[in-house]
């Protein structure tokens, strides 16, 4: 038994040391004003990338007129790929990203897979003093489950679509449609397509990706393990289930200063209700 405990024990360390690697990103600057100090960093979720979220960079830079950056995490868009890919890794490659650019103060967003991310960079013991201000976290929570079998399928058709050589968007949108019914999921999936090659290639590596599920479904710390006390908005899809009444007292337990907003959306709030996602980080942002 300790021979095991001790195992298990040298396994987390060699998993929360892992190298960072350089994250791609956009940024968009206003003039006359500080690059580092208190910009908006968003991160994305799972087969999401940085151009996902452009038309809302631009919004939100011209509200909050502070500089806005937009991620590419590891084995997304068009940063490194690399193993492994769980949530201490993904937290190792943020942390090096705001030392690398002298960020501080910043108000960090992300979405799905990106919100459990920020909240592991905002709980994470090596964030820098003073590195995050406000925490944005959209449609998902702190806790640990599984994901839904629908994304091990869709690992399985874009595969599918690698092996039968498709020449076309088209040809691909057929073989996901057996997959996954809904258009605009199956677009959003489709971005990940270089249509830039024939046959059509993913640009993100799936054998990576679809390994790493079942870590995408944890959380690096259990409730009372570690906590953060700034400003935290959570954002909830009231469609979605992703944030429920099981849930949020254990992000309460991880954040105390939390306050939760729903809107009439699914599980990407953000592209749903652009405007009014925007007005609830916008005012939160200004008000705190």
């Amino acid at each position: 038994m300790r021979e095991r405990k001790e195992k298990l024990k040298v396994e987390k360390i060699k998993i929360c040391t892992a190298t960072p690697v350089d994250l791609r990103y956009d940024a968009l600057h206003p003039k006359d004003s500080s690059k580092t100090e208190r910009p908006l960093v968003i991160l994305h979720g799972l087969f999401g990338m940085k151009r996902n979220w452009l038309s809302l960079s631009k919004a939100f830079h011209r509200d909050l007129q502070r500089s806005v950056y937009t991620l590419d995490l590891r084995n997304h868009g068009s940063s490194p790929h690399a193993m492994p890919m769980n949530y201490e890794a993904m937290t190792t490659d943020v942390i090096h990203f705001l030392r690398s650019h002298s960020l501080s103060n910043i108000s960090l967003l992300g979405h799905s897979m990106g919100g459990k991310v920020a909240m592991a960079v905002a709980l994470s013991p090596d964030l820098p003093a003073h590195a995050i201000e406000h925490l944005v976290v959209a449609d998902i929570a702190p806790s640990i489950s599984a994901l839904s079998l629908e994304f091990q399928g869709y690992i399985e058709a874009m595969k599918k679509i690698e092996k039968i050589g498709v020449s076309s968007r088209r040809e691909a949108q057929d073989i996901l449609a057996h997959y996954e019914p809904d258009p605009m999921t199956r677009a959003f999936l489709l971005t990940n397509l270089d249509t830039t090659v024939r046959p059509l290639k993913f640009q993100v590596p799936l054998d990576i990706i679809g390994s790493s599920i079942p870590d995408l479904g944890s959380f690096p710390y259990e409730p009372g393990e570690r906590s953060w006390h700034g400003s935290t908005l959570f954002v909830k899809g009231s469609k979605s289930k992703y944030i429920s009444k099981n849930n949020v007292p254990i992000a309460k337990e991880f954040f105390p200063s939390m306050s939760l907003e729903t809107l009439d959306a699914g599980h990407w709030v953000h592209a749903d209700k652009p405007n009014e996602f925007k007005k609830l980080v916008v005012d939160f942002i200004t008000r705190s």
